[in-house]
């Protein structure tokens, strides 16, 4: 162990953030799965604290074994793993069972030891990676929108589509870290309206093409629409049951919250250990805790700007931005889906809620910000090293220094 903690590499402070976010989350994940510990097990709620421990072990064995490979490796890899995540992808379309009731098109169930894996969360990062990549390539030399259409937009969009059928929420904030990201890039403005207009005008077909021939091919259309309604409509509905549920967890939780474990909502609230597991913090921690939580992740964020400043290539730049700011906006979602500023969206709170996909690539996406700080670390160390090399030349040769004074 002490061998291990000598070899971690890279900014501290992220290190630090990561660690709190973990060790925070066992407790609402204790205590907000109790819903599903009567629902899909015995009633045991520490077989979910043993899993979601296993879940966060292995996240972190990722993020170290990640952290450890020279980020320009990331380069090549992105290029290798697009046609492995396209056909996982596909593959992942092809099936048509279900799991845990929910819709069976964004998972994929893994051979020999049954954990099931949620695909469009590693194709966002290879894809940001990917595109970080292209604009690093052609970052000193002008291009035209027909040049950067094949390499670059053709693979974003084939991946948009295989993820969007089932899973609108992931596919809309892919596309928009991919325009930010493009954005940042230097990527002209002109070329990125045309992507957004070619985008929304994609968007309008399936969802027309949908709702016309509804048994052509298996899609999500009606919920997301039912769920912008019910955002946008004042009438209490059904549908609206999992936010007034999360609105009065919130209410109850006042200030200072009703203490560790004392939610009631956690009984009644669907995906309270996933999708709401902010409610439920709120209630159990209140106002202290739920901005403390928020107060963690923006300083990730700011962490992560300043890791980007310190990096040595655009390319490193823009993979901190690509795969690191989407973990932050996520969670801004889901904190936000919890207080009804945002529609439902079925977006976890990255490395608090429970799930392994989840908490995999994120872990995943921190290591590879963690492999861009310790470059950018030991470059300091050299370059003070160099300073001070001089300076203890300079100090050994007095007359040198004369010299030069006059």
């Amino acid at each position: 162990m002490t061998k291990v903690l000598r070899n971690i590499k890279g900014d501290k402070v992220i290190w630090a953030i990561v660690a709190l976010l973990a060790l925070f989350s066992f407790l609402p994940v204790y205590s907000a799965s109790s819903n599903l510990a009567y629902l899909y097990g015995d009633g045991n709620t520490f077989v979910f604290l043993v899993k979601h421990f296993a879940h966060l072990l292995l996240g972190f064995g990722i993020m170290y074994w990640v952290h450890k490979i020279p980020y320009h490796y990331f380069k090549g890899l992105s290029i290798i793993m697009l046609p492995v995540v396209v056909v996982l992808l596909l593959f992942t379309m092809a099936q048509n069972n279900t799991i845990g009731g929910a819709n069976a098109s964004r998972w994929i169930r893994l051979p020999f030891v049954g954990v099931t894996f949620q695909t469009s969360t590693l194709a966002a990062v290879v894809l940001m990676a990917y595109v970080a990549r292209y604009l690093s390539k052609i970052r000193d030399r002008k291009i035209t929108f027909k040049e950067s259409l094949i390499p670059l937009w053709l693979p974003v969009f084939i991946i948009l589509m295989l993820i969007l059928p089932a899973n609108f929420s992931t596919a809309a904030i892919i596309f928009s870290m991919v325009i930010m990201l493009v954005f940042l890039g230097g990527y002209p403005i002109k070329h990125i309206v045309v992507v957004l207009g070619t985008g929304l005008l994609a968007l309008t077909f399936f969802i027309l093409t949908a709702k016309a021939f509804p048994d052509a091919f298996p899609n999500r259309v009606d919920t997301w629409v039912s769920r912008a309604e019910n955002f946008f409509n004042d009438k209490d509905t059904p549908e609206d049951y999992q936010i007034e549920r999360a609105k009065i967890a919130i209410a109850r939780g006042g200030v200072i919250g009703q203490g560790p474990g004392k939610s009631v909502q956690r009984n009644f609230l669907p995906q309270s250990s996933s999708d709401f597991i902010y409610a439920i913090i709120i209630e159990e921690w209140g106002l202290v805790g739920g901005v403390f939580l928020m107060f963690l992740y923006l300083m990730l964020l700011f962490r992560l700007v300043i890791v980007a400043h310190k990096s040595l290539d655009v390319f490193g730049k823009l993979l901190v931005i690509g795969v690191g700011l989407p973990i932050v906006f996520q969670a801004l979602i889901n904190m936000a889906v919890a207080v009804e500023l945002f529609p439902v969206t079925g977006q976890t709170l990255p490395l608090v809620s429970s799930g392994g996909t989840s908490i995999w690539m994120t872990c995943m996406a921190i290591g590879m910000v963690l492999s861009i700080s310790s470059r950018n670390i030991t470059e300091e160390e050299s370059t003070s090293d160099n300073v001070n090399d001089n300076l203890d030349t300079k100090e050994q040769n007095p007359l040198e220094v004369l010299s030069e004074a006059i």
